[in-house]
């Protein structure tokens, strides 16, 4: 393994592309790829469900994956989505007990499974490893206590709006990491719900629809008007 320089996505290996190995040098990746196994899975296919045996960390390699979680009554609740470089199941590797989520392949996937017992030996050999996985978890605690607010204090728009607002790039133009259900299930609310509304968005001329998974912001004031 070399250390990926001028590689793109596709030719880097897991250890390369995740976040937490980037400040390792090539005899450190070396001993985190002899812990790790690669795997394919199929687009629907699950990787790990609720009550599984976690003590590994999952490292998406190349395409998507989804986080869910299923209330009583059966409805989905889409916690994140994963793309090349995200990792998964790392809660698993300091509280000994059954993952608490499932993951379902969005499209072809490519996952690296590392060993946890072996790589908690390694964070105690390399901290900076332990530290970036600190740096994580905390910032996807924020991101959990700001859905957590939005579903608690914001109605239907002001949720949409808040959405498309926090997703649109420097041109004004959100392309959907999702589809339109998932990202409905994520923010608490039906498919239907979320198509009516943004109709209704485009209709008075705030955005324009592109396709599945593209909205381009026409009137940025008349959106942040309803928050």
């Amino acid at each position: 393994m070399d250390c990926g320089c001028g590689k793109n996505t596709e030719d880097r290996t897991c250890i390369e592309l995740v976040p937490i190995f980037n400040a390792l040098n090539y005899d450190e990746m070396i001993e985190i790829a002899m812990i790790t196994n690669s795997k394919e899975y199929e687009k629907g296919e699950m990787i790990y469900t609720v009550g599984d045996k976690g003590e590994r960390l999952f490292v998406i390699h190349k395409g998507k994956v989804k986080i869910t979680r299923f209330s009583d009554l059966g409805k989905e609740q889409i916690i994140r989505v994963l793309e090349p470089g995200d990792f998964m199941g790392e809660l698993s590797l300091f509280v000994p007990t059954p993952l608490t989520d499932n993951a379902e392949a969005l499209e072809k996937t490519t996952v690296c499974i590392i060993d946890g017992e072996k790589l908690k030996g390694l964070m105690v050999k390399y901290p900076t490893i332990a530290l970036k996985v600190l740096e994580e978890l905390s910032s996807r605690l924020g991101k959990a206590e700001s859905l957590i607010e939005s579903l608690g204090i914001h109605d239907v728009e002001t949720r949409i709006v808040k959405t498309i607002l926090d997703l649109a790039n420097d041109k004004g133009e959100v392309v959907l990491r999702m589809s339109k259900g998932n990202l409905a299930s994520h923010i608490g609310m039906s498919q239907e719900t979320l198509s009516r509304k943004l109709s209704y968005f485009q209709d008075r001329g705030w955005i324009k629809q592109v396709g599945h998974r593209r909205i381009i912001i026409l009137d940025e004031d008349s959106l942040k008007a309803l928050i």
